[in-house]
């Protein structure tokens, strides 16, 4: 089944009308920003709290976890907030700027290792930690929500977000590629504070990024005249979107996927490989080849149900993964293939699943006559940040079972352990994102008749 048809009935609608590639770009380009926080948190964070911070793997896994989860919770907050922001500007654009520097001035306070003992620099880490994490949800639920409104047509969205992720994975190169460099030449051989300048260095450029995307974006599509809703009865809403609650299932267990095999790289190349430099060059083949592969979704798109899309792309994923098992300690080119490979059949799925949680919020507004474009979205971050919480639980579990000490010599156990965090388990979720797929019920046909019913009643921002 091909996927045009609901670019073909939208078209009829100025909405969804073909958007400047100016204005694409320029959307795309603040996910380059939010990856200067984000790949920094999912690639550094655990390895900073234990080997520079000084606090234990437990501690620190305990503490992110709990610190996800808390902050998932905000999500829905945000997103009821920026569903019933009034500006001239409109609903979701201002935040970028609202909150760019708070994010960066949290980000850095995230980042510093500050003159306390026990308890009271534990304190800090989660404090400053949650507040980067809040400050970071203020920003990126309203870009989220931002593609929904852009253009009403789904080719349209597949197209904006795929350059979205095309950034993304370019910023999430640059931060594995340069922060081990900048946190040695900003420190100067002091590590704590070459992190902490090291973080104030991104938010400077995000910040930038953010304000660039607020004034070269454009809001097209407002929610039914007068709607003034409950955030329950958003809530509930999405309860009954069964579409969504699919997509909802869906992200957490590809969260865990990715974030069990991209924290556990640097503990992989420290103490399995030992060869912790490589570190510098394996994520970022990842993202280059992630690239290539968000590249390609506007044209998968064309031709293969995003459903079916989905599942091959997972099912692809779970072979790659575990066979990483497989591959020796000093057969890095093999390590460096498989890992180009994830990337690949990895890079359509970000813009697959952005575009297709757009959809849903088409699909809200049929069905109930209501539209929470920003709940839509905000939920669905919110499973990414319980997967990240699971995902960093595993790690902690396993280090602690294990017998993980940093900075040391591992034990046979704990080496095993890591190799298992990077194939056979991460390889498990990937297959139960496969069956969770298998309910998704939103096809091309369908979405079509949506778009074509909508633009006789959804009102246009012109």
């Amino acid at each position: 089944m091909t996927a045009a048809l609901p670019q073909a009935a939208a078209a009829a609608t100025p909405a969804a009308a073909p958007l400047p590639w100016r204005e694409k770009l320029a959307y795309g380009v603040a996910d380059m920003g939010f990856n200067f926080y984000w790949t920094n948190v999912a690639t550094f964070l655990l390895i900073f709290y234990t080997d520079t911070f000084g606090i234990s793997a437990a501690a620190a896994a305990t503490m992110m976890s709990t610190i996800k989860i808390i902050n998932a919770f905000t999500d829905p907050m945000i997103g009821a907030a920026a569903d019933r922001t009034d500006s001239r500007f409109g609903k979701f654009r201002p935040w970028l700027v609202w909150m760019c520097v708070p994010l960066a001035g949290a980000a850095v306070l995230t980042y510093t290792t500050p003159g306390l003992e026990g308890d009271a620099k534990l304190a800090w880490a989660y404090g400053t930690y949650l507040l980067m994490m809040v400050c970071y949800t203020c920003v990126n639920i309203p870009y989220n929500a931002l593609s929904g409104v852009m253009s009403a047509d789904p080719q349209q969205r597949s197209t904006i977000n795929g350059l979205r992720f095309i950034f993304a994975f370019a910023g999430s190169t640059l931060v594995t590629a340069a922060t081990p460099d900048l946190v040695r030449w900003l420190g100067a051989g002091n590590d704590q504070r070459g992190w902490q300048l090291t973080m104030l260095l991104w938010g400077v450029a995000a910040s930038l990024l953010f304000v660039l995307t607020f004034f070269n974006t454009r809001e097209r599509i407002a929610p039914p005249p007068g709607q003034r809703n409950a955030v329950w009865r958003d809530v509930r809403d999405l309860a009954g979107n069964r579409p969504w609650v699919v997509l909802f299932f869906l992200a957490l267990i590809i969260m865990v996927t990715i974030t069990l095999r991209t924290a556990s790289a640097a503990y992989y190349f420290k103490y399995v490989v030992e060869r912790p430099e490589l570190m510098r060059s394996f994520v970022p083949t990842y993202m280059v080849t992630a690239a290539i592969g968000a590249a390609l979704t506007p044209l998968l798109t064309r031709f293969i149900d995003k459903k079916t899309l989905m599942i091959v792309l997972m099912s692809t994923t779970a072979v790659l993964s575990a066979a990483f098992y497989l591959v020796p300690p000093d057969q890095v080119w093999l390590m460096f293939v498989l890992q180009g490979g994830m990337g690949l059949v990895l890079g359509p799925k970000s813009p697959l699943a952005f575009s297709m949680y757009a959809d849903t919020a088409d699909y809200n507004e049929w069905r109930t006559g209501r539209r929470a474009t920003a709940m839509t979205f905000a939920a669905a971050t919110f499973s990414q940040k319980l997967g990240t919480a699971v995902a960093v639980a595993v790690i902690g579990s396993v280090f602690t079972a294990l017998g993980y000490v940093p900075n040391a010599v591992q034990a046979t156990g704990s080496r095993e352990g890591i190799v298992w965090l990077m194939s056979f388990i991460p390889a498990a979720f990937a297959v139960a994102a496969v069956a969770v797929m298998c309910f998704y019920n939103l096809n091309a046909s369908q979405l079509a008749r949506i778009q074509t019913e909508l633009a006789a009643r959804k009102p246009l921002i012109e």
